[in-house]
């Protein structure tokens, strides 16, 4: 049977929530997006682009990609991996990575921080 897509009739009864996405684009190119930097930090935690794809339900072949496209992206990479070794390789970021990160959370918090009331307000035209 295929899913439904929520509807406001169909919704689950959660809260809305707004959020920001904040994407930075090079052309066609999602440079830095949200889905990028959840991935930064899974690998960070997890200190491998194999368990950091399984945390977030996405396959490898496309977490490596992702990574790979992001490295070609900037100035410096944002993740480095070595490869082999009995338990397989290990991958972590950079201080590029760690400043990518630190500095996109930072603009989210000020973004939402500096439009709370407007976003309040938004968010209260809901049902």
């Amino acid at each position: 049977m295929p899913r439904r897509r929520a509807t406001p009739d169909n919704a689950t009864r959660a809260p809305p929530v707004a959020r920001f996405r904040l994407r930075v684009t090079h052309g066609d190119l999602i440079a830095v997006g949200p889905g990028k930097v959840a991935l930064l930090e899974a690998v960070a935690r997890t200190g491998s682009i194999t368990a950091a794809a399984k945390e977030l339900g996405m396959s490898y072949p496309r977490a490596w990609n992702l990574v790979d496209e992001l490295n070609r992206a900037l100035r410096e990479p944002a993740v480095t991996s070595k490869k082999g070794g009995e338990r397989g390789g290990r991958s972590e970021l950079t201080a590029a990575g760690l400043k990518l990160v630190a500095r996109y959370r930072r603009i989210e918090s000020k973004a939402t921080s500096a439009t709370r009331k407007e976003l309040a307000a938004l968010v209260s035209l809901l049902r």
